[in-house]
């Protein structure tokens, strides 16, 4: 068009042209102009004004003409793009996300009651169904960590009450566990935490721990007291007696959490709340067993008068006075003999605890490892991979047949299916084509067998494409992946392939499935630049206009009749075929009409859907479903099958997923482990004002591993981070036993007791509170461990079984080792002398 010395000229493939012949310098010249509406977007009101709305305004020497001479204008449905649907039921699917400082709970009821009127408002048999929500399994897992608790606290007070066997001396001790447990509520709501798995898991593991202190007081009350002590005396005493020990004992325990604030990645997220709610548990254990249990000892333990008793307590004797009761004492009469033995015979008793220590470390290979276990969701996933060219009715066909199939499975509630959309034209839209089920299994079946046998069939549920599992745990993936890393697009696909082939021989996954394994095949044109310039023809000019030509998008937006639509310019008689396409004719910049195929060579490429670099360097990944529970053991195999395979120059395999996530964590919470034992050392210098003493109280920390790692194999539970957890709580726990028997020994040591006279009557007279600490512990525990809910253990039951095993072996030798290592090296002067005094 030329309009005095300025030319317009116009490419735009998205309107229908009008040719024109104009007269430029006695040169005849072929431009294009657009018909372009006048105003479409906001004040056209109806079908027919847009239809008649001016096309273009042209100089005086044309006239003006409208869209409807031009095009066939109608309203027509949008092109559907995605299907979903419920038990095979067209439906809409809604996906709520919550904000991340709100309640998951009270947002899902919210959202649960607000369907019922949403129901009366869209009418016409409108039904809603909840495919997916976290609340009620949230929900189930609390009440059940709950119920395990409160069974756990009746048989910590049953333990108490069987040691003591007094109900007045057992209220007293278990007054001390609700009281505890609101102090920690109280902390909890003040640190903002919110109730969750892992805190009510934290205040349930807690139950057990938070009686000790206020057992060893009460005991140790009720021990003067039958010595004949004045009430108010024997409470004082009491309580000033261990009162070092207690406070020692469970700063202690506190004190091994400290490294988890310098724990990363999911570990430290996890248990840092857990980590804080039991220290808050922990010391308000402390605060009530120093001042509320006094104070109710007080008000109920009666002054009971031994039978018998003839002798006096001095105000420092040189030996502890006994009772009629401690003489006749069950367990005392039968651990004196004992100890006295372990005490005398330190060489031999230190042997067997060796030997003992040694076959059990030569058993860990047996012990299966994890990262976290799963979380017992009652939801599957599952991935359909379609053929390529599959149009979207055609996969909507292949997923009717899959949705039939899996809802003929017993306990399978519901299937959701999603399936994406777009054109035959893949290069122009990505669209992969898969097809994703989300699967809701009925809480009055086994979710991890309907889980497996789903899984194990999904081979046979259809013939046309593959369907995977989307593993996930409780959080996050559950495959080993291997990252691949190419120059080359050839050499990353072979590569690729050779890694998968390998580890599918080697028959250590229950699958294997690679980035690389969706593919699509797709029109690639490759422009000839020589030809193409000839014609005034550019990449950017051919690509926009069959972009226009095969998938037109929209070019704005009208208001009909109050109505928003999209306004979609489209070519009548658009190519449908590979053939149609090539014989297309492009109008050139210059008028002219010329074949795409003259400009460009046209045929169907089949590629993997996507691609991925990193760094700029082609990577693929290859994603290991492990055929057993023991993920160190398919870590392992997976390694062997990857050293089997030779990488070609500039190629690299690096293994990570869930495998380097379990080595991180166990590396980061090792290191916390050491940390830890560092701290109680240091703890236990300023108790003991010792450098020595506080080393042997160290030496019960690895023979908790004899129980942790022979319960950890009996159960078959793996060992994973949770497990770790249990470790680091453990050595909390083993060195409070340490220090409460220890603590009584150096006190009558400091009022002139020799070392054997003191390991015995001392380790006798702490032998029942350390047994009953530790057995309230393991009881407590017992609940969790054997996961009698079935519900909400994913985390708690694997800390609660290496508690449990620790405790149990650690308590055994603590009161037989220990006392024989003390004699061994705190009696080598008493030793020396009696030799110089017998020379002498």
């Amino acid at each position: 068009w030329n309009k005095g010395n300025t030319f317009y000229y116009c490419f735009a493939h998205t309107f229908p042209v009008a040719d024109i012949t104009g007269s430029v310098a006695g040169d005849t010249v072929n431009t294009v102009v657009p018909a372009a509406p006048t105003a479409p977007a906001s004040s056209t009101s109806s079908l027919s004004a847009l239809a008649s709305a001016g096309a273009t305004t042209a100089p005086t020497t044309l006239s003006v003409t409208t869209i409807g001479a031009l095009a066939s204008v109608s309203i027509q449905p949008d092109a559907i793009t995605s299907i979903s649907s419920v038990n095979g039921q067209p439906s809409l699917t809604l996906a709520i996300t919550k904000r991340a400082d709100a309640n998951t709970v009270d947002v899902s009821r919210a959202v649960t009651a607000a369907l019922p009127a949403l129901t009366d408002l869209l009418g016409n048999g409108t039904k809603f169904t909840i495919v997916f929500d976290q609340a009620p399994f949230i929900e189930k897992s609390i009440e059940s960590l709950a119920v395990e608790g409160l069974l756990g606290l009746i048989f910590a007070i049953i333990v108490i009450l069987v040691f003591l066997l007094s109900i007045r001396s057992t209220l007293v001790t278990a007054v001390s566990i609700p009281t505890s447990l609101l102090l920690t509520f109280i902390g909890m709501w003040a640190s903002n935490f919110s109730l969750n798995i892992l805190t009510i898991g934290a205040v349930t593991i807690s139950i057990g721990r938070v009686v000790d202190d206020s057992i060893v007081v009460v005991e140790n009350i009720k021990r003067h007291l039958s010595l004949g002590e004045e009430r108010m005396v024997a409470i004082r005493d009491g309580v000033k007696e261990v009162a070092t020990a207690v406070t020692a004992s469970t700063i202690t325990t506190v004190a091994v959490f400290l490294p988890l604030a310098f724990v990363g990645g999911l570990s430290g997220e996890l248990f840092q709340p857990f980590a804080v709610t039991v220290t808050i548990a922990l010391l308000a254990s402390l605060f009530v067993s120093l001042t509320i249990v006094p104070v109710l000892a007080y008000w109920f333990l009666g002054n009971k008068k031994p039978k018998k008793n003839t002798s006096t307590k001095p105000a420092k004797p040189t030996k502890p006075v006994k009772s009629v009761s401690e003489d006749t004492d069950f367990l005392q009469r039968n651990y004196r003999p004992i100890v006295r033995w372990t005490i005398t015979h330190p060489v031999a008793t230190m042997l067997i605890a060796l030997l003992t220590l040694g076959g059990t470390l030569a058993l860990a290979p047996l012990m299966k490892t994890n990262f976290v276990g799963g979380s017992g969701q009652s939801t599957i996933t599952l991935t359909h991979s379609t053929p390529g060219g599959l149009t979207l009715m055609d996969r909507a066909a292949v997923a009717e047949d899959v949705e039939a199939k899996l809802l003929d499975y017993e306990g399978i509630e519901t299937v959701q299916t999603s399936i994406g959309g777009g054109n035959g034209f893949a290069a122009f839209n990505g669209q992969a084509g898969n097809i994703v089920y989300q699967i809701t299994i009925s809480d009055e079946v086994d979710a991890d067998l309907v889980r497996a046998e789903v899984t194990r069939d999904l081979e046979t549920i259809t013939d046309t494409g593959e369907i995977r599992s989307a593993q996930g745990g409780a959080f996050g993936s559950q495959t080993i992946d291997i990252t691949v890393k190419a120059p080359s697009e050839e050499t990353l696909t072979t590569v690729t392939a050779a890694i998968a082939a390998a580890i599918t021989e080697s028959k250590s996954a229950d699958s294997v499935t690679t980035s690389l394994d969706d593919t699509q095949s797709f029109i690639s044109i490759s422009i000839k630049r020589a030809a193409a310039a000839k014609y005034a023809l550019s990449e950017v000019i051919i690509g926009r206009t069959l972009a226009g030509l095969i998938a037109p998008s929209a070019i704005g937006q009208v208001v009909i009749d109050d109505v928003t639509m999209d306004l979609i310019v489209e070519t009548k008689n658009s190519p449908e075929t590979l053939d149609e396409l090539r014989k297309y004719k492009l109008t050139t910049p210059l008028g002219a009409k010329v074949r795409l195929s003259n400009v460009a060579t046209i045929g169907i490429t089949e590629t993997a859907a996507s691609r991925t670099t990193e760094r700029g360097v082609l990577s693929a990944s290859v994603a290991v479903t492990p055929t057993s529970d023991n993920l160190s053991e398919s870590t392992v195999a997976v390694n062997t099958a990857l050293a089997s395979v030779e990488l070609p120059s500039g190629t690299t395999a690096t293994v990570g997923g869930v495998a380097q996530d379990q080595v991180e964590s166990f590396q980061q919470l090792g290191l916390a482990l050491l940390a830890a034992i560092l701290i109680v050392y240091v703890v236990m210098v300023a108790t003991f004002r010792s450098l020595r003493q506080p080393l042997l109280l160290l030496v019960s920390i690895p023979f908790a591993a004899t129980g942790a790692i022979g319960l950890q194999i009996i159960s078959g539970i793996p060992l994973g981070i949770s497990s770790l957890i249990g470790l680091l709580m453990l050595v909390g726990i083993v060195v409070t036993n340490a220090i409460v028997l220890i603590d009584l020994v150096n006190q009558y040591r400091e009022r002139g007791g020799s070392v054997i006279e003191s390991l015995l009557d001392g380790t006798s007279r702490r032998v029942r509170p350390v047994l009953m600490t530790a057995l309230a512990t393991v009881f407590a525990l017992t609940p969790l461990a054997t996961g009698v809910t079935g519900s909400g253990g994913f985390i708690s039951q694997p800390l609660a079984i290496v508690v449990i095993g620790g405790l149990l072996s650690s308590t055994i030798l603590t009161l037989l080792v220990l006392p024989a290592l003390y004699s061994l090296v705190e009696g080598r002067k008493e030793r020396k002398a009696a030799r110089r005094a017998l020379k002498a």
